[in-house]
């Protein structure tokens, strides 16, 4: 009886472990093209039943984000994904890639404004009320304007459950493009809304693992990547908002995209710390207590780790619709 007991607690882990990652991506998409490239990555392992895009929220508060969401979505044959729009967000400028992407008319789409769409924590409230138990991952690669306000909604239709709760009831870890570690100058992603970083960093009730600038800044995504890899098609959204964000070629640091590679893949991409508790001060400077009490972890990538996650990252992110 011990043994069949044992062998189907196996066969069980087995197949949990072989279940898609209920991925949330919560983004700033426009303001740098790494947020292009890793939702065409989730993409990409949604085809391969490594994961299951749930919904897509932006913290950029710019008329052309939900839209250019929706169309690569739509490209990639997922057109009915939720999306949510911040409402008076911290950055509204259109960037370099949004609004020529969007008006190419290449692409089909049905958003026509980001805020035709619904709230985001409204549709992060939705989504996580969805789901069981301890089986979301967020992965976070924008502000954390959305998830700060999410630890503080209040219980409503779609959840009887405060935000933090709600929270603590259905995600399993928050993977967070975020910071600099162990410490180092204030990162973007964070002084852009210290108030809400300050917020999620010391309120999650949940794990976060944050992959820190120092991370994607030493794995850099190739130029001739774009100007080979997406040549299956003649026109990509992905290739054509990475040649409009700069002038061409040139190499970018994959910040966002280690979020997502972790988020789905933990085994097979980087080393992480010990568990401590990440820090924010006033001026967004993050720092970094080894705690083993800890919710924290922040991502550590030896030069073959990085070499094994950008072979990853450029795979992925450059796999046609459709082709497991």
């Amino acid at each position: 009886m011990v043994k069949v007991i044992a062998a189907a607690l196996l066969v069980n882990a087995l197949l949990q472990a072989a279940q898609p990652v209920r991925i949330i991506f919560d983004t700033d998409i426009g303001n740098d093209i790494d947020d292009a490239l890793a939702l065409a990555m989730i993409h990409a392992l949604e085809t391969r039943g490594e994961a299951k895009l749930l919904a897509v929220t932006t913290t950029k508060d710019n008329r052309y984000a939900g839209p250019f969401i929706d169309l690569v979505d739509t490209f990639y044959g997922r057109p009915g994904i939720p999306i949510g729009t911040v409402r008076d967000g911290k950055t509204r400028d259109d960037g370099t890639y949004l609004r020529p992407v969007v008006e190419s008319g290449f692409y089909p789409h049905t958003l026509a404004d980001s805020q035709k769409a619904p709230d985001a924590v409204a549709v992060l409230r939705r989504t996580l009320a969805a789901e069981k138990d301890h089986s979301v991952v967020i992965v976070q690669v924008g502000f954390s304007t959305n998830l700060a306000r999410l630890l503080d909604s209040r219980p409503d239709t779609s959840s009887m459950l405060p935000g933090r709760e709600l929270v603590r009831s259905k995600v399993r870890f928050i993977s967070a493009m975020a910071g600099h570690f162990p410490t180092g100058p204030a990162e973007y992603n964070v002084k852009t809304d210290v108030e809400a970083a300050r917020k999620l960093f010391t309120g999650s009730p949940v794990p976060i693992v944050f992959s820190g600038y120092e991370v994607g800044l030493k794995i850099l995504y190739p130029a001739s990547s774009i100007e080979h890899d997406f040549s299956y098609t003649p026109h990509h959204p992905i290739a054509d908002a990475y040649r409009a964000y700069k002038p061409m070629p040139y190499d970018r640091p994959t910040w966002d995209l280690t979020a997502v590679l972790y988020a789905v893949r933990p085994k097979q991409s980087f080393g992480v710390s010990p568990k401590g508790r990440a820090e924010v001060d006033d001026k967004g400077v993050t720092s970094f207590k080894e705690d083993k009490s800890g919710l924290d972890q922040y991502l550590t990538a030896t030069p073959e780790q990085a070499q094994h996650a950008l072979a990853q990252m450029i795979e992925l992110a450059t796999r046609a619709p459709g082709r497991k």
